[in-house]
């Protein structure tokens, strides 16, 4: 399993390590886990490289990510455990609540949806970041519908269960046909009012917040949580690694780097079970890897950013903002959403969850939805 999780080539599903297969693999493991350590050593002891710095260790996903490591280590018996087709069969039907496929234009979209289109209270609909996908939001939508609203949660073009198409055949991940493929999922789901709108993460996240710019006629209110807000906001190493020519595209085929982002923002260990999820699509095929490969090349962070900023400040947007932001987030600090929340105050007001990280519809969902059920 190890070198299937590490391989960017097809994966065959019947095969099954023998002994001395698995003798090597498990020394060739201790070299590598060696090989890293002295590295890490060796760099912070130069001072060339900050030893608190991972962004760029090739390796360090085999000894850094709790809640992968029983995925990367071989089992005691790997006839039984011992492949991805196996783990494949495990996982495949989880992470699929409240979910159905809907076909807009030319692209399918997985789409989870609660409550009902007579909710009084009306409709919301989440937009999840990347590396991640809608099911961080199952939860919060979960008992969003319960106090009586409708709620949506899409996979982005490109993440989790929606249609991966390869770049140049119809879709080319740029922030352009994002915002032309969420208009036409807009149109199929038939929400026609304005609606309340949950903005969270990277890349795609971002994405999220400058159609709202460019649709201040379509939104409700807005509820942002952790999301790059400023020009100052830092770009996490993932997203540095994928731009790198041919390292890009080996580190893409990770299929443990959503679960391990998700970590490295958050305070938190992942559950096996949430952590399959979020593993599935990676495992499955290599076009959810080169999807992310596409989207973090294409996006201009600097540009974005500077839409973000400038958009949302006095005299540019006018709609009810709220920040629900999780403190301990460990890739985008308090202090963004404090200067953002500074550009526009008559608009934007702040709300600190203590306990959350990166994503906080997956770290502390029910202080999210007391947030959102407050501002809604």
């Amino acid at each position: 399993m190890p070198l299937s999780l590490l391989s960017p080539l097809p994966l065959l599903h019947s095969f099954s390590p023998t002994k001395s297969t698995v003798s090597r693999i498990r020394a060739t493991q201790s070299r590598l886990r060696l090989s890293v350590v002295k590295a890490t050593s060796e760099k912070g002891s130069s001072g060339n490289v900050p030893e608190d710095d991972p962004s760029f260790n090739p390796f360090g996903f085999v000894t850094d990510n709790p809640s992968s490591r029983s995925a990367i280590q071989l089992p005691e018996s790997p006839a039984e455990d011992g492949n991805v087709g196996q783990m494949l069969y495990r996982t495949e039907d989880k992470g699929r609540e409240f979910g159905s496929t809907i076909k807009a234009g030319k692209l399918r979209w997985f789409v989870r949806e609660t409550g009902s289109k007579e909710s009084r209270r009306g409709t919301v609909v989440f937009l999840h970041g990347a590396p991640t996908q809608s099911f961080s939001y199952r939860t919060v939508m979960s008992e969003m519908s319960e106090f009586g609203f409708h709620c949506y949660a899409p996979d982005w073009i490109g993440f989790g269960f929606s249609d991966k198409p390869q770049p140049g055949y119809g879709f080319n991940y740029t922030e352009k046909e994002y915002h032309e493929a969420f208009d036409k999922l807009l149109d199929t789901l038939e929400i026609k009012s304005p609606f309340f709108l949950v903005v969270q993460g990277f890349l795609v996240g971002s994405y999220g917040l400058t159609w709202a710019l460019k649709n201040p006629s379509k939104v409700e209110k807005i509820a942002i949580l952790n999301t790059p807000l400023t020009v100052s906001s830092p770009v996490p190493g993932l997203f540095k690694q994928l731009r790198i020519p041919l390292f890009g595209e080996f580190t893409c085929q990770n299929a443990i780097l959503a679960e391990r982002f998700i970590e490295g923002g958050s305070p938190y260990v992942l559950k096996n079970e949430k952590a399959d999820v979020y593993r599935l699509p990676y495992l499955s095929s290599g076009g959810p890897g080169f999807a992310l490969l596409e989207t973090a090349k294409k996006i201009n962070f600097g540009d974005t950013l500077g839409q973000i900023a400038n958009g949302f400040s006095s005299g540019s947007w006018d709609k009810p903002t709220l920040m629900a932001w999780g403190i301990a987030d460990k890739y985008l600090s308090q202090s963004i959403a404090e200067e953002f929340e500074k550009q526009n105050p008559q608009n934007v007001k702040l709300q600190l969850i203590e306990g959350a990280g990166h994503l906080p519809q997956e770290d502390w969902p029910e202080k999210v939805v007391a947030a959102l059920r407050s501002f809604f």
